[in-house]
C-alpha cells in the first residue's frame, strides 16, 4: 500500500487540493502498478508563519 505525503504551504482551495490528490495517486498506479484503491495520500500543511528561508519567515 503506497503512502505518498505532501508538504506545502497553506492557502490552497479545497478543490486544489482534490486535484493534487487525484493525480498523484493516478501518477503512482502508473508508475508503481498498485491498485488505486490502495494508494494513501496525505497532505501536511505549513502555516507560513511557521516555516523561513534564509533567516526570515515567509509570513513576513
Amino acid at each position: 500500500m503506497p503512502y505518498v505525503t505532501v508538504k506545502m504551504l497553506d492557502g490552497r482551495s479545497d478543490d486544489q487540493k482534490m486535484a493534487l490528490i487525484e493525480k498523484v495517486t493516478d501518477a503512482v498506479v502508473e508508475t508503481t502498478g498498485a491498485s488505486k484503491d490502495k494508494v494513501v495520500v496525505f497532505i501536511e500543511e505549513m502555516n507560513k508563519s511557521h516555516y523561513g528561508v534564509a533567516g526570515k519567515r515567509l509570513s513576513d
